[in-house]
């Protein structure tokens, strides 16, 4: 038997995340920060080794945990 959850508009409302792709919120912590220092705060090679969007991109829709990071850094950085 499946479960749906349904997540109603006021919750939506206080999700900082909402309506952000990953593109956008990679872009917006590079320009914040810059690569150098986002390879600092979280240690992963994308953002190390030849950093780009595309490469962060790649890396993080293929690992829920380090995408999880970034966007509890894009949250404790842009939500105050």
């Amino acid at each position: 038997m499946e479960t749906h959850y349904f997540v109603s508009m006021e919750e939506q409302k206080n999700n900082p995340l909402h309506g952000k792709t990953l593109e956008y919120i990679i872009t917006q912590l590079s320009e914040h920060y810059g690569w150098a220092e986002l390879g600092y705060l979280l240690r992963f090679n994308c953002f190390v080794k030849d950093p780009s969007v595309k490469s962060s991109l790649k890396f993080l829709r293929k690992e829920q945990w380090a995408r999880t990071q970034v966007e509890q850094l894009y949250i404790d950085t842009f939500s105050k």
